[in-house]
C-alpha cells in the first residue's frame, strides 16, 4: 500500500489573528513557527507533504522550499473546501491526512490518526467552544453532523483528519459541489450522508489548539511552555 500523503491548508489570509504575514508563519515561544512545528512532526512519519498556498505564497514557499505546493488562485474569495480540493488533485490514490495550517498539536495525534482503521476526524470531547467546528454521531458511531452550528455536540473537531484512498474520489466530488465559502467540513457531512465515512478519534491527554485569535495563540504558547 502506498504511503499516506499529508496536505496542509495554508492559503487563507488569517485576518482574525491580525498578522501581516501568513498565520502559519507566526512564531511560537519554542523558536519555531506554527508551520515549522507542523512540518517537523509530519516529517518524523516520513510523509510526503503538499502545502496549499495562496495569501503571500512566496513567504511560505521560501520558508519551506522543500515541499510540494498547490496553489488556490481564489484564496481571497473561497474557503477551505476549495483549498483542500486543490491539494487533493495530486494525491494519487493514497490515504490523505489533511490539516489546517494554524493547528499547534502534539505528535501522538498524528501517530494515532495514521493508525486509524477508517477515515477519521481528530476531536476533543473535553470542550465545546462557540466558534469551533462541532460534531455529532449516528447510532453506529459515524459522524453525521459536523459544523459550527451543530446542536448538542459531543465535542470539537480539531482540524486534523484522515480519509482513506478509496473514498477520496467521492470526497473530491463533494468538495466541488459545495459553495465557495463552505468549510471542507460541509463536504465531509455530505459525503457521510451518502455513505457513513468518518469516525471521531478523541485525542485524550494529547494537546491541540487551533490558532484563530490572539487568545488562542497565547493558549498555544502557554501549552508549549508547560510541556517544556
Amino acid at each position: 500500500m502506498s504511503m499516506p500523503i499529508a496536505v496542509i491548508l495554508l492559503a487563507g489570509m488569517g485576518s482574525r489573528l491580525g498578522r501581516p504575514h501568513p498565520k502559519c508563519l507566526t512564531p511560537l515561544g519554542t523558536g519555531e513557527s506554527i508551520l515549522a512545528r507542523q512540518l517537523r512532526i509530519l516529517k518524523q512519519f516520513k510523509l510526503p507533504i503538499i502545502a496549499v498556498v495562496g495569501f503571500k505564497k512566496e513567504l511560505i514557499m521560501e520558508a519551506a522550499a522543500d515541499l510540494l505546493f498547490a496553489y488556490n488562485p481564489n484564496y481571497d474569495t473561497t474557503n477551505t473546501s476549495k483549498s483542500l480540493l486543490c491539494g487533493l488533485e495530486n494525491t494519487q490514490d493514497r490515504d490523505v491526512l489533511w490539516l489546517n495550517g494554524d493547528v499547534v498539536f502534539d505528535e501522538q495525534i498524528i501517530e494515532s490518526i495514521l493508525n486509524a482503521p477508517c477515515s477519521t476526524v481528530a476531536v476533543n470531547n473535553a470542550r465545546v467552544a462557540e466558534e469551533e467546528i462541532k460534531y455529532t454521531v449516528d447510532e453506529n458511531g459515524f459522524i453525521d453532523e459536523i459544523s459550527k452550528q451543530v446542536k448538542q455536540p459531543l465535542g470539537e473537531a480539531l482540524g486534523i483528519n484522515l480519509i482513506k484512498a478509496e473514498q477520496v474520489a467521492a470526497f473530491k466530488q463533494k468538495l466541488q459541489d459545495v459553495d465557495d465559502q463552505d468549510y471542507f467540513e460541509r463536504a465531509m457531512e455530505l459525503l457521510t450522508h451518502d455513505n457513513p465515512t468518518f469516525k471521531p478519534m478523541n485525542i485524550g491527554a494529547a494537546r491541540c489548539i487551533e490558532v484563530d485569535f490572539q487568545e488562542d495563540l497565547q493558549a498555544a504558547q502557554d501549552m508549549l511552555a508547560q510541556k517544556d
